[in-house]
């Protein structure tokens, strides 16, 4: 509340274990599953590893950005600014 406050905005607090309060985060959470799975002790994953998961999220086309690529979007967007 206080930083909702300092900054002049709304903001949403899902309630816990309510999961379709969380939609985007729950998609995110079931793309990265594709590559570490459930259960993974995650100080086990190495950087080299977290590196790999990123570039090939970055580099999936994604229906909500018209089947273009987070990282294309991300670098024009970038350029533009």
């Amino acid at each position: 509340e206080l930083v909702a406050e300092k900054l002049r905005t709304d903001i949403y607090f899902a309630n816990p274990y309510s999961s379709w309060e969380r939609g985007l985060n729950e998609n995110f959470n079931g793309l990265l599953r594709q590559y570490i799975k459930k259960g993974t002790d995650l100080r086990t994953i190495t950087d080299r590893q977290i590196n790999e998961v990123e570039r090939a999220l970055n580099a999936r086309p994604r229906k909500c950005l018209g089947f273009r690529q987070p990282v294309t979007v991300f670098n024009e967007l970038r350029k533009a600014a």
